[in-house]
Order: C-alpha cells, then sequence, then structure tokens
C-alpha cells in the first residue's frame, strides 16, 4: 500500500514521503496512529500544494537574508571598552555584546549564536565578523573597538 508520511517513523520514511509499505503495517500501525496517510490522488494533489508552499517560503527566506546581508555590509557596530597601553582590551568583546549594540544602535536583531566569532576580540580597531544568516547566506559585520 502507498502511503503519505505525516511524521518521521524511524526506519520506515520522514515526514512528506511517498512510500510502499505493506497493507498491515499501514492499516495496523500508520493509519491508526496517524503517522501517515493512505496516497490517494487527492492526499497526493495536497501534498503537492504543501511541498510547493514550502519551497516558496524557504525561496522567500533567503531572499531576506540576502538583503539582510547587504543591510549589515553597509553598517558599522561601535563598542567601547577598557583597554591598556599597548591597545588590548581589559577583557573582551563577545558575540552577546556585538548583537546587543546590534539591537540597540541599529534596531536590527540578530541570533547572538549566528554570529559566527572564533574567538572574542580583544584589541581595538575594526574587526569584520561573520554571521550565518541562512544555511546559504552568510554577512559580515564590521565591529569598531574604541577606548574608553
Amino acid at each position: 500500500m502507498k502511503v503519505i508520511f505525516t511524521s518521521d517513523v524511524k526506519g520506515k520514511g520522514k515526514k512528506g514521503e511517498i512510500k510502499n509499505v505493506s497493507d498491515g503495517y499501514a492499516r495496523n500501525y500508520l493509519l491508526k496512529n496517524n503517522l501517515a496517510v493512505e496516497a490517494t490522488s487527492g492526499n497526493l494533489k495536497a501534498q503537492e500544494a504543501k511541498d510547493a508552499k514550502q519551497e516558496q517560503l524557504a525561496e522567500n527566506e533567503k531572499q531576506e537574508a540576502e538583503q539582510l546581508k547587504d543591510k549589515l555590509a553597509k553598517l558599522e557596530v561601535k563598542l567601547v571598552a577598557k583597554s591598556g597601553d599597548s591597545g588590548r582590551l581589559f577583557g573582551s568583546i563577545t558575540s552577546k555584546q556585538i548583537a546587543e549594540q546590534l539591537k540597540k544602535s541599529h534596531n536590527i536583531k540578530i541570533d547572538k549564536r549566528k554570529i559566527e566569532l572564533d574567538d572574542p576580540i580583544r584589541t581595538l580597531g575594526y574587526t569584520n565578523v561573520p554571521v550565518k544568516l541562512h544555511n546559504e547566506v552568510t554577512g559580515t559585520i564590521r565591529v569598531h573597538v574604541e577606548e574608553k
């Protein structure tokens, strides 16, 4: 019997997949527990519509990420910190501080986990910090650390 999975079933299929399974397994387990629906022509069309809508949403998300990337490329985030004589900071600038300052000064909310700062910034001056906006889109923020 052909079924369309409505949720992930370990070892059998993922949500949205169309697979051929044994009749007894389909009737007694999958259909009974709402893990799948029978692959009738109406259900297949509904699944195609869902897939098309999902694809459109993913494309829109990617376009928004591209626009945000362009916007971030033009911005500069200024942070003020105490430093010693040699230009090294007493402490460091973390991705959390960058995200908070970006929200405060430019009203752009980016999760601190998306800011890919390998090591915290410990020196004065300019630093380009990569930001993962989408699976396929990575932007950069220019961070300027000034002395207090």
